[in-house]
């Protein structure tokens, strides 16, 4: 591929890549890279929200590289040193977090009992998952870099500019939060926990503050880790002391970056570029959360479907809310498996717009797709398969010839379908008897089915099915042909093509399947 085509595609990683080089060339220049940063609050355990910021951000990383020589990072920040503020709804042994409540997370036990605090334990399982997927990042602990010093000159900074930051800030609270608020949350030294008190000296020559809690007055640094700073500063004062130049974040957090902006100017910083994205939902239509540990994890997409079609998943339209449950994997796999089919074939141009360009950085896997995650469901689905060994003599009743060592892809795909099928599809499934025209029809078709020469394609075989629909339902009605196969058939409201099933599932074996349907009680 050209420059020219990675300078004029629309695909949005690449119209990220060029506005950050457009707009910091001579910044990131002079740097010598260009830091992209994801941020995590450790305060619940990950969720796939948090591997979709990653997931894109890497993205726009891979289309950076082709428009750009200059050396990128990414940093993936904890921010491990926030106090606790509740109990996580989805954790075990709730007593030693409410017993710990507003310590640092990186201060709390660990209620897993694996790791030195609850911070750690997040952090630890945020790497593991993101390692599986062989994401290039440097992790960086909130708490590590306080305490190490790192971040004294800014925190020093921020104090110099005490009054000019809460010029910006305090307009933007309520009455009752203005009395209380200070950029600075100190640590207690008695109890451990972060403060939310007012600061009433500032020593800005020793870099100090006082502040008054349960009736005493405490002098402390604002450096070494003796305070924190509230997060909307605290974001700005990274941007500002780790050089950041591009960070994404959900749309719920638009009014807070655009605060953390102004905040990271009045450091003396341009800030980063930023891009949002819309919120994760469940099927309710609720926020996901990792205090509630409401839509689908991180481990059950992986339990049933590949880490590409995830991938994948946050590629298509991130500034759109989307509902992320099990019941939308089987759509995301099978669009993933019909992108992959049509890139050999297309023009440079369609290629970079073709996800699949971005889930493989330009270098999707070759092998062909033979069938669909959802007519796999529903092979294993009729057939009751429980083994991998079933499905592939379905699989070779349709290419004899195929290699199973050549089909990597396939071989995920029959155990993911397995899993999938016995998780979330047969408790839903809900067989019909079929209706005097039905039944007329589908014993039609079974005549049509022992008549079909074995030389036919899916295609051709799917025209059969639907010249016998058209003997019985009006052109504007054979929706509920098919509609009526499905429900009798195979006990759901949605089905297969059924050209590819019968060539899978094998003519006769077809033929009693909708003989046993018609018969059932």
């Amino acid at each position: 591929m050209t420059d020219n085509e990675y300078l004029e595609s629309k695909a949005w990683p690449f119209v990220e890549a060029r506005d950050l080089l457009k707009k910091r060339k001579k910044l990131l220049e002079k740097k010598g890279y260009a830091l992209f940063q994801t941020g995590y609050g450790p305060s619940g355990l990950p969720h796939i929200g948090t591997f979709g910021e990653v997931c894109r951000t890497t993205m726009v990383i891979q289309a950076f590289q082709k428009i750009s020589n200059i050396p990128v990072k990414l940093f993936t920040f904890s921010d491990d040193m926030d106090g606790l503020r509740k109990v996580p709804e989805n954790i075990s042994n709730k007593k030693i977090l409410e017993d710990n409540l507003h310590k640092p997370l990186t201060s709390v036990p660990d209620p897993f009992g694996k790791f030195a605090s609850f911070g750690e334990h997040n952090n630890q399982m945020l790497q593991s998952f993101l390692d599986k997927f062989g994401f290039s990042y440097e992790f960086k602990s909130s708490t590590v870099l306080y305490k190490s010093g790192i971040f004294d000159e800014a925190l020093k900074l921020v104090l110099r500019k005490y009054d000019e930051i809460m010029s910006v800030i305090l307009p933007t609270l309520g009455e009752e939060r203005k009395k209380s608020y200070s950029p600075f949350l100190p640590v207690c030294p008695e109890t451990g926990k972060v403060l939310e008190v007012a600061v009433l000296e500032k020593d800005i020559q020793n870099g100090e503050i006082v502040y008054e809690s349960n009736g005493k007055k405490f002098k402390t640094k604002v450096i070494g880790g003796h305070c924190k700073l509230q997060w909307k500063v605290d974001w700005a004062m990274r941007w500002h002391a780790l050089e950041v130049d591009f960070e994404m974040y959900g749309k719920d957090l638009i009014p807070s970056a655009e605060l953390s902006q102004q905040i990271c100017k009045i450091l003396g910083h341009v800030p980063p570029n930023g891009f949002y994205y819309e919120l994760f939902l469940d099927e309710k239509g609720e926020k996901i959360s990792k205090s509630k540990g409401n839509g689908i994890s991180i481990e059950d997409w992986l339990k049933y479907a590949s880490p590409e079609s995830l991938a994948l998943y946050m590629y298509q339209n991130p500034q759109r809310a989307k509902k992320l449950y099990p019941q939308v994997i089987p759509k995301a796999v099978d669009e993933y498996l019909s992108f992959l089919e049509k890139f050999p074939d297309q023009p440079m141009k369609e290629q970079l717009g073709n996800p699949v360009w971005h889930v493989h950085n330009g270098n999707p896997p070759k092998e062909k797709s033979v069938i669909s995650f959802g007519v796999l469901l529903n092979l294993v689905s009729v057939s009751n398969a429980s083994s991998e060994d079933v499905l592939w003599k379905f699989v070779k009743n349709f290419s004899p010839d195929l290699d199973r060592s050549k089909h990597p892809i396939l071989e995920g795909l029959i155990t993911n379908a397995i899993a999938y099928f016995n998780d979330h599809v047969k408790i839903h499934k809900k067989y019909r008897q079929a209706n005097e025209l039905e039944t007329k029809a589908l014993l039609e078709l079974i005549e049509e089915i022992k008549k079909m020469p074995g030389s036919l394609t899916p295609e051709e075989i799917q025209t059969i099915v639907f010249s016998v629909g058209k003997n019985y339902y009006p052109k504007e009605e054979l929706r509920n042909w098919f509609k009526a196969i499905y429900e009798v058939v195979f006990g759901d409201e949605q089905g297969p093509r059924m050209g590819s099933f019968i060539c899978f599932f094998g003519k006769q074996e077809t033929v009693d399947l909708i003989t046993k349907s018609l018969n059932r009680n």
